[in-house]
């Protein structure tokens, strides 16, 4: 894939959402800022524009000149901090950005004779912060701007993206969806929790919480889960699934993902298995007739070990046999 940088806008005033701080507002559990730095963490350097706060992954900080001076200021200044020959330019407001549009955008922007490339909407706007750029014409036309105007801020993208030979990449309804206000928030956080997508974005959660760079098959732990609750018992699917876990990381101790990937893989094989097998002798266990009791072991109506009265007992204390 093409080397690139990325800068994320993460300076609004975000006034629709009544002042909040937009970027930490949390989606599925991860601030709006977080995952869009989760879409594209292949990047050589990203620049975050705005105040500085925790991140999921490091970057680098700095604010436009005058703070609150618009997008082309804030994206002005994030290119005097890249390097790259390739720049991905991202607004920090993107719940549903992934690394699928950021390949296609980049893939688009190295086409002969362009100059970088674009998301556009399902109703066909353009998207110039889901952008790639090249740097080199982007700080020429940069540069240009501020020469006419005297500076950026303040000044709205569309003078840019005029001025440059950019393609558009249609990259779904939800690439480019962004989150302005409250009501956006409360889409997207119902959007992730569809039945289609739920498991997908809390795998990917959970991955990010606890710093797990790993591709594992879903469904093979699912089937798991399915064959231990079902063969041995309900509780047992959480607790295998943790055991495999474990073994898998006994055992790729200081590997790479793929071997870590490989190590769950076998280690849910062998644990299925075992689940199957106790299914199996379960199943055999209820086909299977019942002993038939001995005679000294069945008692009659009567209560005797062969029929007839019970003997009596005798009474402690009484001396009667």
């Amino acid at each position: 894939m093409t080397a690139y940088d990325v800068i994320v806008l993460a300076g609004g005033a975000a006034k629709r959402l009544g002042g909040a701080d937009k970027p930490g507002v949390r989606v599925g559990g991860r601030a709006l800022l977080d995952r869009v730095l989760a879409a594209c963490d292949g990047a050589a350097r990203t620049v975050v524009v705005g105040d500085r706060r925790p991140t999921a992954r490091p970057v680098l900080w700095t604010r436009e000149v005058p703070q609150g001076g618009g997008p082309l200021a804030a994206l002005g200044a994030g290119l005097r901090l890249t390097t790259a020959d390739h720049v991905l330019v991202l607004s920090a407001d993107l719940p549903f950005l992934g690394p699928g549009t950021v390949h296609a955008l980049l893939a688009a922007a190295v086409q002969p004779g362009r100059e970088g490339a674009l998301c556009t909407d399902p109703d066909g706007r353009d998207q110039p912060l889901v952008a790639a750029y090249r740097a080199e014409p982007l700080r020429r036309e940069l540069a240009l701007i501020a020469t006419e105007h005297g500076n950026l801020a303040g000044l709205p993208l569309r003078l840019l993206t005029a001025e440059l030979d950019l393609a558009r990449v249609e990259a779904g309804p939800d690439a480019a969806f962004d989150c302005d206000t409250w009501d956006d928030i409360a889409a997207a956080r119902a959007r992730i929790r569809e039945h289609g997508a739920v498991l997908d974005e809390w795998i990917t959660s959970v991955k990010n919480e606890l710093g797990i760079d790993l591709d594992v098959d879903t469904g093979v732990l699912l089937d798991l889960a399915r064959d231990a609750a079902h063969g041995v018992a309900r509780p047992a699917a959480p607790l295998t699934t943790f055991l495999v876990g474990y073994a898998a990381a006994r055992a790729s101790a200081g590997a790479g993902p793929d071997e870590a990937a490989a190590a769950v893989a076998e280690a849910s094989r062998k644990a299925t298995a075992l689940a199957l097998r106790w299914e199996a002798e379960a199943a055999e266990a209820a086909k299977a007739p019942e002993p038939a009791e001995s005679a000294g072991q069945r008692g009659d109506a009567a209560g005797g070990p062969t029929g007839g009265a019970k003997p009596e007992t005798g009474r402690e204390g009484t001396g009667t046999p």
